[in-house]
């Protein structure tokens, strides 16, 4: 067994979408980047990345290639849990915590879980997905940005 973690960090702003966890939520703001900037999906790939022992996302998707200009994070994460799979292992649970002040992310957890649960191939209960505010306390706490953590436990597939 092996385990990764992986954490990501986008600004918000004006004119983009808001997209969590492969889940689209309605806000004045969305997350500053070269693709999606699914702050959770990042965060997962990284640590399945790092699980694996392959590095971090910016290796595998660089944000200088325009080929990865607005792509889904959830193709993103495909590619990742493919990599897994050739390697001969497979993803045991994840568990993860959004941190932002707003908007309010309860509503969307189970929508979050579902839709990441379907694109690396795992039952709903082996993922975890929670949202923490940051209490008023610094960037993330004035609104500014949006972070995710996520830790990912892997196992050689049984043959």
């Amino acid at each position: 067994m092996r385990i990764g973690i992986g954490y990501d960090i986008h600004p918000l702003v004006t004119g983009r979408l808001l997209v969590i966890g492969g889940v689209t939520i309605p806000f004045d703001r969305g997350l500053a980047g070269h693709s999606d900037a699914d702050v959770l999906s990042h965060a997962i790939a990284d640590a399945i990345l790092g699980a694996l022992g392959q590095g971090d996302l910016g290796h595998h998707f660089p944000d200088t290639d325009p080929r990865y200009r607005g792509i889904s994070s959830l193709r993103i994460l495909e590619h990742i849990a493919a990599l897994a799979e050739r390697a001969g292992e497979e993803l045991v649970n994840i568990d993860t915590v959004v941190i932002a002040e707003a908007p309010r992310l309860s509503p969307h957890l189970a929508a979050m879980r579902t839709a990441l649960a379907k694109v690396l191939g795992l039952a709903d209960d082996r993922i975890n997905v929670k949202a923490k505010t940051h209490e008023g306390v610094g960037a993330l706490g004035r609104g500014e940005g949006i972070a995710a953590q996520a830790i990912c436990l892997i196992q050689r597939r049984s043959r």
